[in-house]
């Protein structure tokens, strides 16, 4: 009986301390263990200080998991090839947990979100230095995949460089073309440069140029006065009341009807003439001419001396008509009853 008891409390002893176990290690966590998980992997071409193992993984902020690991690509991928032919990347592999559909939506979609510009990113979660990995979507023209010669052992997905890395960067540049630059002679030519415009500045004849500034300008203030006198002496409202007349005039025009007749009649003139043109007639019209022209002076060559001769009368018919308009502008009766009376000398006259 006491050896079937100590059977039994060794076996409940048991029992209970993995039942203890299991429920410490669920407490601590270790639910996770029975929750999907999809793992990628991306490579970085430089440093990832201050990335660590445990970092957060996020998708444009939205928490997406966390870092599972990190190690240099020679000691994954690159263990037979030579040291002087390795890529160097550091791998960087991440966990995807959490809600099961969200699992399996990135396990299924995640090819989609790389053709469409997916990039891997380490970003500074604060001052003190710490980064996480940050997921989002980049020109994929400007940030093209690394070059690998392995086959992943995880779906891949590329990198960008970070803000904080290309900050750097650009300031080592920087610091970089300040050393190549000769501050000394720099420094040398901008004091060459000062003491020329001092010297220039010297020679300037201050006094004269004060003298000449305040000439023009007491020109410009009796310019200003004069043109302000006439503004004054101007009837401004004179002017427009000009003006208000001149459009209403304007408009009287515009509105009248015979303006639209007679814009009616050059349109109908305008198409009489067009409809010449195009049937020929004014060409006729012009040919007749000229055979017209060409007739008259032939007659005029034959008949010269008679043409002078009409001329010549035509001259002394008008010659005649112009005593006549004057002998009957002195005395109109003349010109129908005949000539003057003859003059009566009077007896008181003798």
């Amino acid at each position: 009986m006491d050896e079937g008891r100590g059977h039994f409390r060794l076996g409940f002893f048991v029992v209970v301390s993995l039942t203890t176990l299991v429920a410490i290690l669920l407490a601590l966590g270790g639910r996770s263990l029975f929750q999907p998980r999809f793992v990628f992997e991306t490579y970085f071409d430089g440093s990832v200080a201050g990335l660590e193992i445990g970092a957060p993984v996020q998708f444009r902020g939205v928490p997406l998991g966390q870092i599972s690991a990190i190690a240099g690509s020679g000691a994954i991928y690159e263990q037979d090839v030579p040291v002087d032919k390795r890529k160097g990347y550091i791998v960087v592999e991440a966990k995807v947990s959490g809600d099961p559909d969200q699992v399996e939506q990135w396990r299924e979609e995640l090819s989609a979100y790389i053709k469409r510009g997916l990039r891997a990113q380490t970003q500074l979660a604060g001052v003190t230095g710490q980064q996480y990995l940050s997921l989002d979507f980049f020109d994929p023209g400007k940030h093209p995949p690394l070059e690998i010669p392995w086959t992943p052992r995880h779906p891949y997905v590329p990198s960008a460089p970070s803000l904080a890395g290309q900050i750097i960067g650009k300031l080592q540049k920087l610091m970089a073309s300040l050393d190549e630059a000769d501050i000394q002679a720099l420094g040398k030519n901008l004091n060459t440069l000062v003491e020329t415009l001092n010297a220039k500045l010297a020679a300037l004849p201050v006094a004269d140029l004060s003298v000449e500034i305040t000439a023009v300008l007491k020109e410009a203030r009796a310019m200003l006065a004069r043109l302000d006198g006439a503004l004054a002496e101007t009837s401004i409202d004179e002017a427009v009341g000009n003006i208000a007349s001149a459009s209403a005039r304007l408009d009287a025009l515009l509105a009248a009807p015979g303006l639209e007749q007679t814009i009616e009649h050059s349109a109908a003139l305008t198409g009489r003439l067009r409809g010449l043109v195009e049937s020929g007639s004014l060409d006729r019209i012009v040919d007749d001419l000229e055979q017209t022209i060409q007739r008259i002076d032939a007659l005029v060559g034959d008949n010269q001396y008679d043409v002078r001769v009409m001329v010549r009368g035509l001259r002394e018919t008008a010659d005649n008509l112009r005593v006549l308009s004057e002998s009957a502008k002195r005395y109109p009766a003349g010109v129908i009853f005949g000539g003057p009376p003859e003059k009566v000398d009077l007896p008181w006259n003798q």
